[in-house]
């Protein structure tokens, strides 16, 4: 057998190719990879940041809501005191709307951050730990 023909390689497995090919054959997968999993984990956080933005808006619009429940209960109890009943009615009724609206903005922004979970990139950073685990793998045989 001849040198030329001893390095060609005889499958797609990289069998008989020279340890300098294959070694940057690896370089070049393993960059590939690397580059793969930093977009993986990029389009993750980009994920959980939309839902962390959208929960803690919810959460403002709650506080700012609340605030003018504070402020029509104020007003509620100025109108009590000055008219029997005709004002402070119609005030009561629009504070108890603005409180509901208040408590379900709340719900809905805690349910918003409850989806995003941690914000790690989990999917990330168990598809990296897999890579590793068979980097391992394929380095003992």
């Amino acid at each position: 057998m001849d040198e030329q023909a001893r390095y060609e390689p005889r499958s797609g497995t990289g069998e008989g190719a020279p340890v300098g090919e294959l070694v940057s054959r690896a370089s070049q997968q393993l960059t590939e990879l690397v580059r793969a999993e930093m977009r993986l984990a990029q389009a993750e956080m980009k994920e959980k940041g939309k839902r962390y933005g959208k929960g803690g808006g919810l959460f403002g619009g709650a506080g700012l809501v609340g605030f003018l429940t504070l402020q029509a209960l104020v007003a509620t109890a100025i109108a009590g005191l000055a008219v029997p009943l005709p004002v402070w009615a119609a005030a009561l009724i629009v504070t108890a709307v603005l409180g509901v609206i208040a408590a379900v903005l709340a719900m809905t922004g805690k349910k918003e951050v409850g989806k995003a979970g941690s914000p790690t990139p989990e999917q990330a950073i168990d598809s990296v730990k897999a890579d590793v685990a068979e980097i391992k793998e394929s380095a003992k045989r």
